[in-house]
C-alpha cells in the first residue's frame, strides 16, 4: 500500500513584520510574496511537478488588517488547484494595526480554556469561509501548540483531522503523544502528527524544509516508502524560502524545496501526495518509527545550516 504525504504549508502573516511596523500591505509581500520565493512562485513548481499540498491559511490577521489580505490568499491557492485548510495563532485577536505588536492576544492554544478555544477556531472558520474558501476540514495550531481541549474542540465543531502534534516541539505540542509518535491516529478526531527524523538518541528534528538537508530529506522519504508508513506529514511555511526578513532568497532553502519537490514526483506512486480533502485511507494507531539519528548526515547539515545563517540569511 502507498505512503500517502501530506506537504503543508503554515500560510500566514509573520508576526515579526507586524512588531517592526510595517503597514500590510509590506506585511503580506514579505509573508506570502517574498523576494520572488513565496506563494506564487511555490505554487508554480508545485504544478510543474504534478503535486499536491494542503495550505494552513491563518484567517485571524483580518481581525486586525480587514478580512481582504485573507481573501486574496485564499484565492491565490485555490486558483492554482491546491486546498485550504485552517491555521490559527490566537495573539492575533488581541493585535491592533500600527502599534508594533504592543497589543496582543496569548500566542498558544494550550493557554486557553475549551471553551476559549472553541470560540476561536469557531470565529477562525467563520473568517476562512467568509474569505472564500470551503469549511475547513483539518487544523494545525500556530506554534503546534494544541493540547487535548484543543482536540475536543475539533471534534465538537466537525473537524475530521488535526496535525499539530510535533515531537520535535515538545513545550508547545501538548496533545498528550510520545515525541516519536508520526503514525495517524484517532484521538476524537483523527491526529495526523508532523514527521520527525531522530537527530540524536532521543532528540527529534521537524519534517521541514529549513530543518532537514535535501540528504535528510530523502533518507527520510526513502525510510518511509520501505517501511510502508501510515503516512508522511512535512511542514513548511509561505515565507520560509526567504530570509527571516523576506528581503532575499536564502538559496540554501529554494534548493531543498526544489529537491523535495523533485524527489516526490519521481516517487509519485509509493509517496503520493494527497489533500485532506481527499481523505485518503490511512491505518490508525500503527508504530512507525522516525528515521534513527545518522552523524554523518547530521554534520553535514549543520555544516550546511552555518552557510545558510551566514550567507543565504543576509539582507538584501
Amino acid at each position: 500500500m502507498a505512503t500517502p504525504v501530506f506537504l503543508t504549508v503554515d500560510t500566514e502573516f509573520a508576526w515579526r513584520h507586524h512588531a517592526a511596523g510595517l503597514d500590510a500591505v509590506t506585511i503580506y509581500a514579505r509573508s506570502l510574496e517574498p523576494a520572488d520565493v513565496g506563494l506564487t512562485y511555490q505554487l508554480d513548481r508545485l504544478a510543474d511537478h504534478g503535486l499536491k499540498a494542503c495550505f494552513f491559511v491563518d484567517p485571524m490577521p483580518a481581525l486586525v488588517f480587514g478580512l481582504a489580505p485573507v481573501a486574496r490568499m485564499v484565492e491565490t491557492i485555490l486558483a492554482a488547484g491546491q486546498e485550504v485548510q485552517l491555521h490559527l495563532h490566537p495573539n492575533w485577536a488581541g493585535a491592533q494595526a500600527g502599534d508594533r505588536g504592543a497589543r496582543y492576544g496569548r500566542f498558544q492554544m494550550h493557554e486557553y480554556t475549551l471553551a476559549e478555544q472553541t470560540g476561536l477556531i469557531a470565529g477562525a472558520v467563520d473568517l476562512l469561509v467568509a474569505a472564500g474558501a470551503p469549511r475547513p476540514i483539518a487544523f494545525r495550531a500556530g506554534g503546534y501548540a494544541a493540547n487535548a481541549d484543543t482536540l475536543r474542540a475539533l471534534a465538537a465543531l466537525g473537524f475530521a483531522y488535526d496535525s499539530s502534534h510535533n515531537g520535535a516541539e515538545p513545550a508547545e505540542s501538548r496533545i498528550g503523544l510520545a515525541p516519536s509518535c508520526i503514525a495517524p491516529l484517532h484521538r476524537g478526531v483523527v491526529e495526523v502528527p508532523v514527521t520527525v527524523i531522530e537527530d540524536a538518541p532521543g532528540l527529534f528534528r521537524t519534517f521541514q524544509l529549513c530543518a532537514l538537508s535535501a540528504m535528510e530529506t530523502a533518507a527520510a522519504l526513502e525510510h518511509a516508502a520501505a517501511r510502508g508508513h501510515a503516512a508522511v506529514t512535512i511542514v513548511s511555511h509561505g515565507f520560509e524560502l526567504a530570509n527571516r526578513l523576506g528581503t532575499r532568497a536564502n538559496a540554501v532553502h529554494v534548493r531543498r524545496f526544489e529537491t523535495l519537490c523533485r524527489l516526490l514526483a519521481a516517487r509519485a506512486d509509493e509517496l503520493p501526495t494527497v489533500h485532506f480533502a481527499d481523505r485518503p485511507p490511512m491505518p490508525l494507531d500503527r508504530d512507525d518509527a522516525p528515521l534513527a539519528a545518522n552523524a554523518l548526515r547530521r554534520r553535514l547539515r549543520q555544516a550546511e545550516q552555518l552557510w545558510s545563517n551566514w550567507v543565504a540569511e543576509r539582507a538584501a
